[in-house]
Formats: C-alpha cells, structure tokens, sequence
C-alpha cells in the first residue's frame, strides 16, 4: 500500500498567520474549511520519502534565517480569492528544493510558483468577484516574515502535521 502524500508549506509569523487565518473563516465556505490559511510550497511529495525529505528539510531549515515576505496583491482565483505574496528568498527557496525533487514531482508542482494564501475558494464566481472587489477597496500592501517550514499528510481530511521546522539560520555568524 503506497503512503499519503505530503505537502509542503511556508509558515509566517504568529500575525500574519492570524489576520489570514481570521480572513478564512470569515470568507471560506464553512463545510470546507477544515485547515488553517497556508502558503503551499508543494502540493504532493511521496511520503514513502518523508525520512529523506524531513532530513533536507532540517538541513535547509538550519541554515535559511527568517526572512521578509511582502503581501503585495489581492488576487482572483475565479471561485474564490487570494493574497498574493513576493519572496524573494522563499521563491530561490523553492527553486533549490524543486531541483532536488525533480525526478518525484507532480506537473503541479513543477509549474511556476505563484505564492498565495487561499481565503474564499470554491464558490460561485459572482461571490469571488464580489469579495475580491470589497478586498481590493480597502488593500494595502504589508510586510510579513516567513519563520519556517511544515509538512504535511494529506489523507483525505484534515491535513495531519508530520513536522514544524523553523528557520534557525543566522546570517549574522558569517560576518563574526
């Protein structure tokens, strides 16, 4: 039997996280919403791989510092609505863990990277423009910090937390 997928994503600091978080429950439909507001990095990783991956992982982890990510857009998904996001070092992030994983990836998962957070989804497309409008009204961009990563199972339901890593790196040690 093959194991669940993992999926992988970026965790912001405790703010950002719950001004998100309180953006999904108030706008995503309540029968679906049984995660929390997430930047997914990958969408499926095999997780008959997950020693291996949470090994590079905490090896990446260790040595990337926290570092700024700007909320830049308020973005249509068509049936829903989206805060787009710009980082820089989270994007070459990405990029070097894509390369890693390149022979296991999904197409998803090897087309370009757009970050987002996912606040509506999945309703009729005259609500998203509705939402994305009243959004738009009232949008400024604002500054974030991504501290870490976390991986995920996915069986079906709720996504099931295989780890929490957090950005230990200090760009400071190399100018001691």
């Amino acid at each position: 039997m093959a194991s669940a997928p993992l999926i992988l994503t970026l965790v912001l600091d405790d703010v950002s996280q719950a001004f998100f978080n309180r953006a999904r429950q108030q706008w995503f439909p309540e029968r679906l919403n049984f995660i929390g507001a997430h930047v997914t990095m990958f969408h499926h990783l095999p997780g008959e791989q997950v020693a291996a991956i949470q090994q590079l992982l905490a090896t990446v982890c260790a040595a990337q510092a926290p570092c700024p990510v700007t909320v830049n857009a308020v973005r249509s998904l068509g049936r829903g609505v989206a805060y787009g996001l710009r980082a820089p070092e989270v994007e070459l992030l990405r990029m070097r863990l894509a390369s890693h994983w390149r022979d296991v990836l999904t197409a998803q998962d090897r087309q370009a990277w757009r970050p987002h957070v996912t606040v509506q989804n999945k309703v009729s497309p005259a609500e998203a423009r509705g939402l994305l409008m009243h959004v738009s009204e009232s949008f400024t961009p604002f500054a974030a910090t991504a501290t870490g990563l976390a991986l995920w199972w996915y069986r079906g339901g709720p996504w099931e937390s295989a780890c929490v890593m957090p950005f230990s790196g200090d760009t400071r040690v190399s100018e001691r």
